[in-house]
């Protein structure tokens, strides 16, 4: 394959995870009967610009479409995010009733009706209908596409220009890095403030958050993969800060090159030179991924199958795209977790794709009262724990499979 940002022959394997379906790709019953269709899950490492991309298997459209159920206000740890992004925000930059504020991936208005509810005119880009409809009746405004140059230009053109463009968790999400960069540049005022939040890989390749690779992630980001792309489009990153959201994340401010009027801060090159000191820019760094992988898969396989013979049941929580990357990479299925509970009623009643695993409301685990509730979406275990503690009351344990295998 091609790199997707420089074009250069790729070659260097970081992790294959075997094929499973899309991660969000949830089943209804009438659909149980039918075949699903898998793609392969492998990750490769540009040795020319240094960053990390699954291999091309599935659209974009395909995978991001009218059922995708994934809304940012389901988590109560994500609300309080978006709650202090936006006070920074406003602060830091001097942010009125005058500005406009644009974010892309927009998804229920978690975050933009923080703005929006202040005053400031505000647009939200968001392509699934499902997340765009809940943020309309909010009354926030919503363009129900995906971001391209091409889209830029229409709105560019009706006067919809950023002084603070917010891409957060979307970075990521994108199969044509460029002209995603390049529509944000587009959009962005003269001196406007673009911000994006994208886990770190150094975080990935440290803890081995294997499970946070899918379809719907199509690169995993180090500062200096960004940078490249971000120069390419005539933007420059002027300050960053590390976050602990999604198992450890950036936040990167960027500006115009020409235009904008921010100083570098000395927290970019803190940055810049910690990639450096564990070697971002070299092959030896994402050796022995693979292997730390494979052997938190058995781990974890191992306690499943120990559980299900000593005649403990083990049930799940949150229905969550890491989640289904463990689970189809471990091969497991209802007959090792009896259900997987979620909040989100969108998603109950459902499948989970590939294991087949049924979705259910919390009052299943209250009422069935299981010996072991595996966390899924680990970045939200002490929520997730809190909420259901009451599992103590049966002397219940919870579960976590990475970065390693606890039981507490």
């Amino acid at each position: 394959m091609t790199c997707r940002h420089c074009g250069e022959s790729v070659t260097l394997v970081l992790v294959d995870l075997g094929s499973s379906p899309p991660s969000n790709a949830y089943l209804c019953h009438d659909a149980l009967g039918a075949p699903e269709a898998r793609y392969p899950l492998r990750v490769l490492v540009c040795e020319s610009c240094w960053l990390v991309q699954t291999e091309d298997f599935v659209r974009a459209d395909a995978l991001f479409d009218a059922d995708y159920a994934y809304l940012s206000g389901q988590s109560e740890t994500w609300v309080s995010h978006c709650g202090r992004f936006a006070e920074e925000m406003v602060r830091r930059f001097g942010l009125t009733e005058r500005s406009r504020i644009i974010e892309v991936a927009s998804n229920d208005g978690t975050l933009l009706r923080r703005f929006h509810d202040q005053g400031m005119a505000c647009t939200g880009i968001e392509p699934t209908a499902m997340s765009a409809a809940i943020a309309r009746g909010l009354g926030l405004t919503v363009v129900e596409e995906f971001l391209t140059i091409e889209l830029a230009t229409r709105l560019v053109g009706h006067g919809a220009t950023a002084d603070l463009l917010v891409a957060n968790n979307v970075l990521a999400h994108v199969p044509d890095i460029n002209d995603f960069a390049g529509a944000c540049s587009s959009l962005l005022a003269e001196e406007g403030v673009a911000t994006f939040e994208f886990p770190h890989v150094l975080q990935l390749i440290a803890l081995t958050q294997f499970d946070t690779i899918y379809h719907e992630h199509f690169s995993y980001l180090s500062l200096a993969a960004v940078e490249a792309v971000f120069s390419s489009v005539g933007l420059v990153v002027f300050d960053i800060e590390r976050l602990t959201t999604h198992g450890g994340s950036l936040r990167v401010f960027a500006q115009h090159e020409g235009t904008g009027g921010f100083s570098s801060s000395q927290r970019v090159g803190a940055v810049r030179s910690l990639e450096a000191e564990v070697g971002v820019a070299s092959a030896e760094y994402y050796s022995g991924f693979q292997d730390r992988a494979d052997l938190i898969r058995n781990e974890f396989l191992a306690f499943l199958l120990t559980a299900r013979d000593e005649g403990r049941s083990v049930a799940a929580y949150g229905a969550a795209a890491k989640g289904n990357t463990l689970l189809n990479y471990a091969g497991v299925d209802s007959g090792l977790i009896s259900f997987v509970a979620d909040r989100n009623s969108a998603k109950q009643g459902q499948y989970l794709p590939g294991s087949r695993i049924p979705i259910v409301g919390e009052e299943h685990i209250m009422r069935l009262r299981p010996d072991h509730v595996v966390i899924l979406p680990w970045n939200l275990r002490e929520e997730i724990a809190g909420q259901l503690d009451y599992i103590r009351d049966w002397s219940g344990t919870f579960v976590a499979a990475v970065p390693e295998l606890q039981v507490w």
